[in-house]
């Protein structure tokens, strides 16, 4: 596992009305802080990375259909420095991804339908100044093959 990086098994509680599922809380160990909370989706086949931050942690999952999530440490001092991990998260395997500053990662929706993704990132997005870092999908700097579907739009 990249240093830094945590995940978290989630649990599903099923009742006859429905299911629930936590995500974070702010008693987790893998809580830090609150910035805000987005949903962002992701056709099937399609890419969205490669980006990293300088100053948040994110903590995402897949809360419909699945994606690859694929995380890349380019912290030269780091003792994970140049290692890569995929996940394989969603409705099959529920868990949360805590991802720390300046380690690039990006996911592709697997499987027949789009995947949901929410994010609770550390800080709230800055519009005036992004903290978002980003490279191709198909970068020579990082050694990874998301084997890109040319006739869909990725990044």
């Amino acid at each position: 596992m990249i240093d830094g990086v945590k995940v978290k098994k989630l649990k599903v509680i099923p009742d006859e009305r429905g299911w629930l599922m936590e995500i974070l809380r702010c008693d987790d160990e893998i809580y830090q802080e609150f910035g805000q909370v987005y949903l962002t989706t992701a056709y099937p086949g399609v890419v969205k990375a490669w980006h990293f931050h300088k100053k948040q942690t994110d903590n995402f999952t897949c809360v419909k259909g699945m994606m690859k999530v694929a995380l890349y440490d380019s912290r030269e001092e780091s003792p994970t420095y140049g290692e890569v991990n995929e996940f394989f998260v969603g409705e099959k395997n529920p868990m949360l991804i805590s991802v720390p500053p300046l380690v690039y990662h990006g996911f592709k929706a697997v499987g027949t339908e789009t995947a949901f993704f929410v994010s609770v990132p550390t800080l709230p997005f800055n519009y005036d100044e992004p903290d978002e870092y980003r490279l191709d999908p198909d970068t020579d700097e990082i050694p990874y093959d998301w084997i890109l579907d040319k006739s869909k739009k990725h990044g």
